[in-house]
């Protein structure tokens, strides 16, 4: 993307749309992986989850939003989702294993299967707690014509999120950091 002003506007204008998907649908990794076939990110548009070993209690931040009990289990998964070569996105979250089936808690600990992919079968949807625009491209400085390339940072956009099932329940809280390759172009 050329660092000029239509470039910028260009960027501002797919960032907001991508915020904006993210927004009205349940699942991110669905959204990313629509995404991914549209802007053509990848051969093949299909979205993996790279295990990340971490290990992290959850606090009594994590354990309220999650109306966790304090001896009651939580894990914790971080994630790199991957469209092809590109890392689309960086999630950690904390979720209630009590709450899925002992199938899903398997896929999630064995395989490189999206949390949201796994528990679709529970009929989740999002209640999204923040989300932050880590970059805006408009406000880069003045209007006038730059060489090279727009400098875009590593995170562009933050999502806070609590999953939970159609009567309330929650079973995982997430943040969700996007990267600056939801910005870019076939590759």
């Amino acid at each position: 993307m050329p660092d000029t002003h239509e470039g910028r506007l260009a960027a501002q204008r797919m960032l907001l749309a991508l915020n904006a998907e993210l927004l009205s649908h349940d699942s991110a990794t669905e959204t990313l992986q629509r995404w991914c076939a549209d802007h053509q990110l990848a051969a093949q548009p299909r979205i993996v989850a790279r295990l990340t070993p971490v290990v992290q209690l959850a606090d009594a931040n994590v354990r309220a939003l999650l109306h966790a009990a304090a001896d009651e289990p939580i894990r914790r998964r971080r994630v790199a989702l991957v469209c092809g070569t590109r890392v689309l996105s960086e999630a950690d979250n904390w979720y209630r294993p009590g709450q899925l089936t002992a199938q899903m808690n398997e896929t999630l600990e064995t395989t490189d299967r999206p949390f949201g992919a796994v528990i679709r079968p529970l009929g989740f949807h999002r209640r999204t707690l923040e989300t932050r625009l880590l970059f805006e491209p408009l406000r880069l400085g003045d209007k006038s014509p730059h060489t090279g390339d727009l400098m875009i940072p590593h995170a562009v956009l933050r999502h806070r999120a609590v999953l939970e099932t159609d009567d309330g329940t929650p079973v995982s809280f997430v943040i969700e950091t996007y990267t600056g390759d939801v910005l870019s172009g076939e590759k």
